[in-house]
């Protein structure tokens, strides 16, 4: 028996590895490192004693009913392992990422070594694998109370599949464990979201049947990705345009089209009107916040990263006691993080800045400066 484990492990699986190796093909490479080949070093001996068992008279039975188990199971090890070869292989294929294997594998492996249990027991009793079975009847309720988080991983895994929920690669949010990152494994127990700051979080299958998630693949399909960003304007430097203010902002290339028009637009209104011009507050007229609102407008329209056919607003929110909120609602064409956000930095960059050109002020809280310039 020895002698065959040696023969088989180090020169048969030997020389099956070095033919493998030769071919051009990169799926037999997963059997080698699967180790697929390497349990037959052990089914070898367990056939050779069964058989040599056999043919020497008198031969202890109770032996034989022993060596039958190490064959089943040496059998099921290799086929665990052409398993796992094979779901390597699978992971390897885009569709992979739509659609893992790895939790019905590992049921299809549960089920497997249960079988192979069922006939073991059932060869050293001398018994019927179904007569095993249907005492089985008995006992269902423990093996469901044993098995309950198998069972409501299995179901969950098959809602996740079927409803398309998560891939890997899918970027997901679950705040109730802490997970903020991409999906890198969906198993039949657990799936692993790699966080952002590389952490690993690992999460019960079946709990994304009973919490909320955010899903950020969406995003990815549409191709667009949301830059929702206000600025707080102080609202004491709100005011109307006059004459001066808005030859300066006829100034400004992207403004000149809105400029006349508007002109011409509150010109008509209140001549129609007869509005007395002499006091501001009569009629309509331009403000600095609506100019520039006006420019803002113009400005993400002319900038080649924003979407167009996405949603597009530069609006006010509800003034607050920390100013007015002028929100830019749009979205970025590239929905990489790095490059998101150096296309939201670079627009805030440029409005920030463009913010005392209308005469306008952003909103801040007076810091040790602020109070140290007051004294002075």
């Amino acid at each position: 028996m020895f002698l065959s484990y040696v023969v088989t492990r180090y020169l048969a699986i030997r020389f099956i590895h070095a033919a493998l190796r030769r071919t051009r093909n990169k799926w037999d490479d997963i059997l080698i490192e699967k180790k697929v080949f390497v349990p037959f070093a052990l089914l070898a001996p367990a056939i050779v004693f069964n058989y040599a068992g056999r043919l020497v008279p008198d031969f202890p039975q109770i032996l034989l009913k022993f060596s039958f188990p190490f064959v089943v199971f040496s059998i099921v090890l290799v086929i665990d392992r052409l398993l796992s070869a094979g779901l390597a292989v699978y992971g390897r294929k885009t569709i992979a990422r739509r659609w893992p294997i790895k939790g019905y594998v590992q049921i299809l492996k549960l089920f497997l070594y249960l079988a192979a249990g069922i006939i073991a027991v059932c060869r050293l009793l001398d018994e019927s694998p179904w007569g095993l079975l249907s005492g089985l009847g008995a006992v269902t309720a423990f093996v469901i109370l044993v098995f309950k988080d198998t069972i409501l991983s299995f179901v969950a895994s098959i809602q996740i599949v079927t409803n398309d929920l998560i891939r890997v690669g899918d970027w997901i949010e679950m705040p109730q464990f802490q997970a903020d990152g991409d999906v890198i494994e969906i198993a039949l127990y657990t799936v692993k979201v790699q966080n952002w700051d590389k952490t690993i979080t690992t999460i019960p299958t079946r709990k994304f049947m009973e919490h909320s998630f955010r899903n950020w693949r969406g995003m990815k399909i549409a191709g667009g990705r949301r830059i929702k960003r206000a600025i707080l304007i102080d609202q004491l430097s709100i005011r109307f345009c006059d004459r001066q203010m808005i030859e300066k902002f006829r100034k400004i290339q992207i403004l000149k089209k809105y400029i006349q028009a508007k002109e011409q637009e509150l010109d008509e209104y209140n001549r129609i009107m007869a509005i007395d011009d002499s006091v501001m507050v009569n009629g309509r007229r331009m403000t600095n916040l609506g100019t520039f609102r006006a420019y803002l407008i113009e400005y993400l329209k002319q900038n080649p990263n924003i979407r167009k056919d996405m949603t597009f607003l530069v609006r006010q929110l509800a003034p607050t006691p920390d100013g007015l909120p002028l929100e830019i609602y749009v979205f970025s064409k590239n929905t990489e993080w790095a490059a998101y956000e150096a296309i939201q930095s670079d627009i805030f960059d440029h409005v920030l800045a463009c913010v005392p050109e209308f005469g306008l002020r952003v909103y801040q809280r007076p810091s040790g400066s602020d109070l140290k310039a007051l004294r002075g």
